[in-house]
């Protein structure tokens, strides 16, 4: 990745109209963020240090596909963030890792291609990754298939802000570790499958990295989707003696997960309520 590839697209100067109109085809445009954009700053290059570190190490015995949207996908996922990390956050909402057809396209957690462009109004081009497998092409915003852990997500997500200004007032949406994984089969490999020498060192640079993610937006509650992202909080806080950060679950979305097919947003909204957390969701904390 261009190490000043962010910085460029957060501080590119406005062309004139005419460069504009003539450029609109070719490229997507970011708007601009708020005038200091230092945490916007900080927060990207804390995930770049960490996909740095990431891509250093061998998964599978070096034998699976390693995909980084934050590096083919980083025009939308800097759109993102741009727009709705602007300040400190109270909650992070904090998924496990992106999937092939939701955060692996877009760039965005949870990343559904329909809410990136509809709801959160979320632009950007992709480009190919390099060991790019046929049966899990990365084609963006023009992807045809939908997740459905993204799809119970962001439709929750909705119904509880009603608007993206009101949900990323206080709350913020983070993956624990940027990278997803691949066998040959084209089958995805998630973190906790990886072997146990593997995955130390993955949740090492992933627990430092979330820690300083929390530090920089002054997270005090953290809800993790899934078991696997809450344990990994817990752990990651605990190690540095961070007692006041707050830690509870939610249930992960994932058709996988039988429950989750059992009416997941009445769940989900229990379980937010029950940690005390859903009220930062809604219009009347905004």
């Amino acid at each position: 990745m261009d190490p000043n590839f962010k910085k460029r697209k957060l501080n590119d100067k406005n062309q004139s109209e005419d460069s504009d109109q003539e450029n609109a085809s070719n490229s997507a445009h970011i708007p601009p963020v708020a005038e200091d954009t230092s945490l916007v700053l900080k927060y990207l290059d804390i995930e770049k240090k960490q996909c740095e570190e990431l891509l250093k190490l061998k998964y599978g015995q070096g034998k699976l596909l390693v995909y980084n949207p934050i590096d083919y996908a980083s025009e939308i996922h800097t759109d993102f963030v741009s727009k709705f990390c602007r300040g400190p956050k109270k909650v992070l909402l904090l998924g496990m890792n992106p999937g092939p057809w939701g955060m692996g396209q877009t760039g965005v957690p949870f990343g559904h291609i329909d809410y990136t462009k509809d709801w959160l109004c979320v632009k950007g081009e992709v480009t190919r990754p390099s060991n790019e497998h046929p049966k899990r092409p990365i084609t963006g915003l023009k992807c045809p298939r939908k997740e459905v852990s993204g799809d119970r997500m962001w439709s929750l997500l909705k119904q509880l802000s009603g608007t993206p200004e009101t949900l990323f007032t206080h709350v913020f949406l983070h993956n624990y570790c940027p990278l997803f994984f691949l066998k040959d089969s084209a089958k995805n490999v998630t973190p906790p499958e990886l072997k146990a020498s593997e995955r130390n060192e993955m949740e090492h640079v992933c627990d430092q990295a979330l820690v300083e993610t929390v530090r920089l937006l002054g997270i005090q509650h953290i809800v993790g989707v899934g078991n696997y992202a809450t344990q990994r909080a817990q752990a990651a806080l605990s190690r540095e003696g961070i007692e006041d950060v707050e830690v509870s679950t939610l249930m992960h979305p994932s058709p996988v997960n039988p429950a989750a097919n059992k009416g997941w947003a009445e769940i989900a909204i229990k379980q937010l309520t029950e940690s005390k957390v859903i009220e930062y969701f809604k219009p009347s904390l905004a």
